[in-house]
């Protein structure tokens, strides 16, 4: 399941996170960001129970996106142990994101 990302639940549910998590940071309007969002939903399906999935709306959580240094979307963030581990930016296909994800889990 893939959960929605806050300013209210980003440090629970990502920095304390027993868990590695794989954060999409992305917008409605955006085209790329609509490419990759099937793709994510599949990860967090394929990987649950071993990796947490999440999504910020850059639109509505600027706050985030900024603390981050997101400035281009589709951004999507690997935490492990509330560090960023892995950035990839723009759509890609979904082998880079499980190489991704398999290096950290």
């Amino acid at each position: 399941m893939v959960q929605v990302l806050t300013k209210d639940n980003f440090e629970a549910e990502v920095l304390n996170s027993q868990q590695p998590v794989l954060v999409d940071f992305w917008a409605s309007w955006c085209g790329p960001c609509r490419m990759v969002s099937p793709v994510i939903d599949e990860l967090a399906e394929e990987y649950a129970g071993k990796l947490k999935v999440g999504k910020v709306n850059v639109d509505e959580q600027a706050a985030l996106a900024s603390e981050y240094a997101v400035v281009s979307i589709p951004t999507i963030l690997l935490f492990k142990d509330g560090k960023v581990v892995e950035k990839s930016v723009g759509a890609r296909p979904k082998d880079d994101f499980c190489d991704m994800v398999e290096n950290h889990l």
